[in-house]
């Protein structure tokens, strides 16, 4: 795998950012559809996991993405710090509990991945404990997908730490976005290099359900990106309406 600082984080040069957003108001219009039909089925469920650095924009996506959704089939469960009862079990049990039932779409705004993430970064976990970490994640996430018909897209939001610096500035001044501000973020964003090797270290070891790498500099070709394998995963699971019942 290449380092990610090999991977850029904007779009194409040549890909016209109107063209883009025009496309994914049809995307969206598709969505709505198919995910209506989704949950009446009712045979699978769906698990997005949306990982990536403070700033990455990980609540404008989710927003952008998947509001074009009855909200009875969708779900979004943010993870944050641990809680007193969340560290008296296993590291996986405050993830499982939240794991989508058949006809959802669940949502995980970060995930299961601090585990092996921040951990590391503050040296909470060691490398051992990680390394069986990175091996139960990989057996939680085929048990998801070989029981309960779970299919799980994983994309991490590939942002420049240029890019972060900016946005975290922009709580700063911005009165729509001041309540975002967490002196803690700036602090976080000088370990930049050890937040980049502990991602490496995830993207290469937790991939047996592949990861998404998603440049994420500008916003519209990241929901774009997004949307469009959310839409293709559905438009592939070649779903039926069930029948009327007797």
């Amino acid at each position: 795998m290449k380092s990610l600082s090999e991977i850029s984080t904007r779009a194409p040069k040549d890909l016209d950012k109107a063209e883009t957003k025009e496309k994914l108001i049809g995307i969206r219009e598709q969505l709505q559809e198919l995910q209506h039909l989704f949950f009446a089925e009712g045979k699978r469920s769906l698990l997005v996991v949306i990982q990536g650095m403070d700033a990455s924009g990980k609540d404008g996506l989710i927003r952008s993405v998947f509001s074009c959704m009855n909200p009875m089939g969708v779900s979004v469960r943010p993870f944050k710090a641990p809680t007193e009862e969340e560290l008296s079990h296993d590291f996986l049990w405050r993830i499982h509990r939240h794991a989508p039932a058949k006809g959802m779409i669940q949502v995980f705004n970060r995930s299961h991945y601090e585990d092996i993430l921040i951990t590391r970064v503050h040296k909470l976990v060691d490398d051992d404990t990680a390394r069986k970490r990175m091996k139960a994640i990989n057996d939680f996430e085929q048990l998801l997908a070989e029981h309960n018909n779970t299919t799980i897209l994983k994309f991490y939001l590939h942002i420049s730490p240029g890019e972060q610096k900016e946005r975290l500035e922009e709580r700063l001044d911005d009165k729509t976005k001041q309540w975002k501000y967490n002196e803690a973020d700036f602090k976080e964003a000088k370990r930049w290099d050890d937040y980049m090797a502990a991602y490496e270290d995830c993207l290469q070891h937790c991939n047996k359900i592949p990861w998404t790498i998603v440049p994420s500099d500008q916003n519209w070709y990241k929901e774009y990106l997004v949307a469009t394998s959310v839409l293709e995963t559905l438009k592939n699971f070649d779903m039926k309406f069930p029948p009327l019942k007797k």
